[in-house]
C-alpha cells in the first residue's frame, strides 16, 4: 500500500471514530438519565377505602372514592365519594358526593358537586334525604352544615331552604332561612 492510501485510511477512520463519538454523545444527552425530582408529588389511590376511628381506636366510619390524590402536604382530594358510618355507630347516614376535601389537621371533609345525604330508618318510615351543590362534614362531631340551597325530602313532603346545621345523631335538622316546602298529609 502506498502512504497515501495508508494517510486516506487513517483520517477516514478517524472521521468515522469522532462522528460516531459526536452522535453518541448527543443520544446520550437526549437519552440520559433523569435527575429524579425532590419536590413533593404525593400519591393516589384508585378505589379507596379510608377508615376513621373514634379517640379509642375504634372504627367510627369509613370513606370510599373511586379515586383520592394527595395534592398537597394536608390536602386530599377525593372522587366519586361515599361517606357511612359502622353498623356499631348506630347511625343511620350515608353521605355521597362528587369530590371532596380533606385536610390535615381539621374533622371537615367539604363535599363538592350533587351532594346527597340519605336517613335510613330502622322501622318503615319514609328516609329522610338532603340534597345540595356544598356541604361540611365532621363524621367525628355528627354535623352536616352549608350555606348553599338545600333541599331535604320525607317521602312526598319537601322543604328547601338556604342553609342547614344537622345533628346526624340527633336526627335533628335547623334550615336557616328562605325555608319553603310542601307537605302533603
Amino acid at each position: 500500500m502506498s502512504p497515501r492510501t495508508i494517510i486516506a485510511i487513517v483520517v477516514l477512520a478517524c472521521g468515522a471514530f469522532g462522528s460516531w463519538y459526536i452522535a453518541r454523545d448527543k443520544n446520550a444527552a437526549e437519552t440520559g438519565t433523569v435527575v429524579p425530582d425532590t419536590s413533593h408529588r404525593g400519591y393516589y389511590l384508585k378505589s379507596a377505602r379510608i377508615l376513621g376511628t373514634r379517640e379509642d381506636g375504634s372504627l367510627l366510619y369509613e370513606i370510599e372514592a373511586e379515586h383520592a390524590e394527595q395534592e398537597a402536604e394536608d390536602r386530599i382530594e377525593f372522587r366519586d365519594v361515599r361517606i357511612r358510618y359502622t353498623p356499631g355507630a348506630a347511625i343511620p347516614w350515608i353521605v355521597e358526593a362528587d369530590e371532596a376535601t380533606l385536610r390535615e389537621g381539621s374533622p371537615r371533609i367539604a363535599l363538592r358537586g350533587h351532594v346527597r345525604a340519605v336517613g335510613k330508618t330502622d322501622d318503615d318510615g319514609p328516609d329522610t334525604e338532603i340534597r345540595t351543590q356544598y356541604l361540611e362534614f365532621d363524621p367525628e362531631r355528627y354535623v352536616a352544615e352549608t350555606e348553599e340551597k338545600v333541599q331535604i325530602r320525607i317521602g312526598a313532603r319537601s322543604l328547601t331552604a338556604t342553609g342547614m346545621l344537622a345533628s346526624l345523631n340527633e336526627n335533628t335538622v335547623e334550615l336557616k332561612s328562605n325555608v319553603r316546602g310542601k307537605i302533603a298529609p
